[in-house]
């Protein structure tokens, strides 16, 4: 039996960079503030393009937090993100299961919303 190793929230706070050289986990969950309106701010985009980058070379797996609309979706679906996790999947619930939607990347994209870089 083994575990997995992360660091949360990273780009906030204690977790950034200097914590990543001194510690290399499984995986790295990039901070909600990172990826908010993402869609809309190209700054974000480069930051984000090259954390990942990053993580890739060093082999770590990246998740994106918050992630709270279809254009949001879209922009880091362009990234080549493939773990997020917010509020347009599912709210959280803890009596049962959240019902888990999916939007439709087509839709994100006529928007114009995504991939303004």
């Amino acid at each position: 039996m083994g575990f997995r190793t992360a660091i949360d929230d990273f780009g906030a706070g204690f977790a950034g960079l200097g914590l990543l050289t001194k510690f290399q986990p499984d995986i790295v969950k990039l901070d909600m503030d990172l990826i908010r309106g993402i869609d809309r701010d190209t700054i974000k985009q480069v930051v984000v393009r090259n954390t990942l980058e990053m993580l890739r070379d060093l082999g770590i797996r990246p998740v994106c937090e918050g992630v709270e609309t279809a254009d949001e979706y879209a922009a880091l679906v362009d990234l080549g993100v493939e773990l997020m996790q917010g509020y347009l999947f599912a709210k959280p619930a803890l009596a049962q299961r959240p019902q888990v939607t999916w939007p439709q990347l087509g839709r994100a994209r006529a928007t114009g919303g995504a991939g303004t870089r």
